[in-house]
């Protein structure tokens, strides 16, 4: 692979550019073995590994030096592991590529790290703002199936701009400042985001159970519901809804001639509120079992299993696609049409009382929860008349639409943000903007 096409971010560079390796000593880390168990005792050199990579995620920490885990003397001894001085640059190049911080003191990492040590010619925080701005060339060049990987071959052609060390620190000073800027205004951003959606939560409850958020707590069982209405009352979701059980996959099972395949629907396809269906995988089962799991439109999804926070959240099916069967741990839920409308029940189960009922009745592990078709069928449903029903299910609709309108705003705005501060670190470090007369730096 040429130079250009590893780095056509650089064809507009004001500046000459140079092969890193040229400018600052390339290296990379390793792994003691992990079968000497004496390797790993005393363990108190920092070792930067991928369960480290979540500290650089979004480019907004400059400096490592703390670690998820460290090696030890020995360790280092017996492996090609070497500790690398404070000031030296990584970059993760295994699984999660493209990656990028400064060691803020003397550290090894794994294999799954390059690492650039600078000479006399190249400022560390030049080269990292250089490596940032190449992000998204290293992401396309990695390769592989299973993890995608920067081959060292490739690694060894990586070009850096190269200003004067003056101009090099003209640039930092100027990027500092501005992606400060720009990653508050991206923090202002998240956190709208977040009220939005707290907000959401907090509307649906205040419509479909008036007083929940204001109300003194209720009674045994269910302290976090007020008391309810004269023309409401809690009915058990077994007495107004049947469950339908899905598909159990069976990879040894002998096919026939009667068999039938059709769109399958997983877990991964059952979100929060609603559906992911840019992946869809079909099953082949026999005629009997595909017609006691094919799902109807109104049926209401829930999942077996997930985080504790979105346990028993329901989802409308409303006929995406024709004919489509459901994993056996994807509940589906099909209320009396009469009794019962399914949007109604969807938004229920994402009202404060949903929540704190299938929270409470989950049964939990270290990293998920799980929930079973009796404590669903189990759900306490406040039910008014099913006309009442609807209007409460359009006055949350007509309050969410204008959510969602404000959620695509400031989603857009943030989409914006990130690429204003990818080109604008791109244009400074290749010399196209003046960082001079920009806002930010003063001249020299």
């Amino acid at each position: 692979m040429s130079a250009i096409e590893i780095a056509p971010w650089l064809a507009g560079s004001q500046w000459p550019t140079a092969p890193i390796r040229l400018v600052a000593r390339l290296g990379s880390g390793h792994t003691p073995s992990r079968s000497k168990p004496e390797y790993w005792q005393d363990c108190t050199i920092p070792w930067i590994t991928l369960a480290d990579v979540w500290q650089l995620r979004g480019n907004q920490v400059d400096f490592i030096v703390e670690t998820k885990e460290q090696i030890s003397k020995l360790g280092e001894k017996n492996s090609a592991a070497v500790r690398h001085p404070a000031g030296t640059v990584i970059l993760s190049r295994t699984a999660s590529v493209g990656f990028s911080a400064i060691m803020g003191r003397e550290m090894a990492t794994s294999q799954d790290f390059v690492t650039w040590t600078c000479g006399p010619r190249l400022a560390p925080r030049f080269l990292l703002h250089a490596l940032r701005a190449m992000a998204p060339d290293l992401k396309r060049i990695a390769a592989g199936s299973t993890h995608k990987t920067i081959y060292m071959p490739d690694v060894e052609k990586l070009r850096v701009p190269l200003p004067s060390l003056e101009e090099q620190r003209h640039i930092v000073e100027f990027l500092d400042a501005e992606t400060t800027r720009l990653d508050d205004l991206a923090r202002a951003c998240s956190d709208q985001l977040d009220a939005l959606v707290e907000r959401s939560f907090a509307t649906v409850s205040e419509i479909l159970i008036p007083g929940t958020l204001t109300q003194p707590l209720g009674k045994y069982p269910y302290p976090w519901l007020p008391a309810m209405p004269k023309d409401t009352q809690l009915t058990r979701l077994g007495y107004v809804c049947r469950l339908q059980n899905g598909v159990t996959v069976d990879e040894g099972r002998a096919r026939t001639d009667s068999d039938v395949t059709r769109p399958y629907l997983r877990v991964a396809n059952v979100q929060a509120g609603h559906l992911a269906l840019d992946s869809i995988t079909e099953i082949t089962v026999p005629k009997h079992v595909a017609k006691r799991s094919t799902l109807r439109t109104g049926d209401v999804l829930m999942t077996e299993g997930g985080d504790l926070d979105k346990l028993g959240r329901g989802t409308v099916w409303r006929g995406e696609l024709a004919n489509c069967l459901h994993q056996n741990h994807v509940f589906a839920l099909r209320p009396e049409l009469d009794k019962l409308d399914p949007d109604y029940l969807a938004l229920m189960t994402q009202t404060v009382h949903g929540r704190c009922y299938f929270e409470s009745t989950g049964t939990k592990t270290t990293n998920l929860a799980s929930t079973n078709s009796g404590k669903i069928l189990s759900f306490p449903v406040p039910l008014p008349n099913l006309q009442k029903q609807q209007e409460l299910v359009r006055q949350v609709q007509k309050q969410q639409e204008s959510v969602r309108e404000a959620y695509q705003v400031l989603t857009l705005q943030s989409a914006l943000l990130a690429e204003r501060r990818q080109a604008l670190i791109t244009a400074a470090v290749t010399g196209q903007l003046d960082v001079t007369t920009a806002r930010g730096v003063e001249a020299p």
